[in-house]
């Protein structure tokens, strides 16, 4: 089968918030959430299920279903990671699970460790539970590519730090965090007595020359210590449907996670949890045929930024669908790019400055659109910087 993925699809007089937050004139290359449709399968799933036309509640929480023996034969095909199917927890989301593993993780006025910059509903973590940011930078190398400094990361770590949350692969500055990179990490956590939160979310959509390591699959005893957190909904564009995985293979940890979520944040609702089976089961074709549409969409941004895009810098992402734009050197009054696009170009983008320390004078770019969409938004880029004074 093949795929459109050029094809413009009307979203401005639906209920998407990506095309209706800055109004019609404003061309939205901001928030993670694609302009493509979702594949054929999870369509039908979802309208056989639409039709049954009985929606009563769903699977308690302790059930382990279909979705459970797919996601989990899956994470071992394409991870190499053995766990059972009991110890993946279905959550409406990533977000409310990096919560929820922080509530039963901590106490308050404990310390979480994060690698700055980040992406703000981590961001807002220790301010939701309690605690307090323990912040170490990512360094950038003269190319634009960002590592971990393990020396700032270790000295992050304060006698209250209780959890470090990862992101991996990262947003925004889109590093794949390699198996001996990942290793470090949790050899710090280990020795220091931290648990692990792992925002996996954006595991599936890596590019050539990558390759995704869960940090749990390491070892057991790393495994024994993380909840690791995962979806289908960047991979499959289903962000609206609100479900997701948490994998937690220590059964005591697990018990304490499922605690901590009690009348607050529930399972998944019986439409997430469709089209969440039908991406797991039979989504892979079309995954297929994205990823190389995305990865060509990634290389023209990168070289339309390094061409026409006077002063503005950009390292090519490993993995998502986000370019994380440095607009320091464009000359732009305020360093305040996100304002100065948004304005002058009529172009929205996500404000570097919301994701903390470091993302002060960058904007990120989501180029998982039509090519002509991002033609178009690149070029009134283009012809706004071209009225600064040079």
């Amino acid at each position: 089968m093949t795929y459109d993925f050029d094809r413009i699809v009307e979203r401005y007089h639906t209920d998407s918030n990506k095309w209706r937050k800055y109004g019609p004139d404003v061309l939205p290359l901001w928030v993670a959430d694609m302009d493509f449709p979702s594949p054929e399968p999870v369509v039908r799933a979802l309208r056989e299920r639409v039709e049954h036309g009985v929606f009563g509640y769903g699977y308690p929480v302790e059930t382990v279903t279909e979705l459970h023996e797919v996601f989990v034969d899956r994470l071992a095909k394409r991870y190499g990671w053995r766990v059972s199917a009991e110890a993946v927890v279905l959550i409406p989301g990533v977000i409310p699970g990096f919560n929820v593993a922080a509530r039963a993780l901590t106490a308050a006025g404990d310390g979480v460790l994060l690698k700055l910059p980040l992406y703000p509903p981590l961001l807002r973590v220790p301010g939701n539970v309690g605690l307090t940011t323990d912040g170490a930078d990512l360094v950038q190398a003269a190319d634009g590519r960002y590592e971990v400094d393990f020396d700032a990361l270790a000295r992050a770590v304060t006698p209250r730090t209780r959890a470090f949350i990862l992101c991996n692969p990262h947003n925004p500055v889109g590093r794949v965090w390699r198996a001996e990179e990942l290793r470090r990490m949790a050899e710090l956590c280990l020795a220091r007595d931290i648990a692990i939160i792992a925002d996996e979310i954006h595991c599936d959509l890596v590019f050539a020359g990558h390759r995704h390591v869960p940090i749990a699959a390491l070892d057991p005893a790393i495994a024994a210590r993380t909840v690791t957190l995962m979806a289908p909904s960047k991979t499959w564009n289903l962000a609206g449907l609100k479900c997701g995985l948490a994998v937690i293979p220590n059964p005591a940890l697990r018990e304490t996670f499922v605690a901590a979520r009690v009348d607050m944040v529930h399972t998944v609702n019986i439409l997430g949890y469709t089209a969440a089976l039908a991406a797991y089961r039979d989504g892979q074709p079309w995954l297929d045929a994205l990823l190389p549409y995305l990865e060509a969409n990634r290389d023209f941004v990168v070289d339309y930024v390094r061409k026409h895009l006077s002063g503005v810098a950009v390292a090519p992402p490993e993995a998502t669908y986000l370019a994380w734009l440095d607009c320091r050197q464009a000359g732009i009054a305020g360093n305040d790019p996100f304002t100065f696009f948004l304005k002058q170009a009529r172009v929205a983008l996500n404000d570097g400055a919301t994701f903390g320390r470091g993302g002060e004078g960058f904007v990120r770019l989501n180029f998982a659109s039509p090519r002509a969409i991002l033609v178009e938004g690149l070029d009134r880029m283009r012809d706004a910087l071209a009225t600064l004074p040079r």
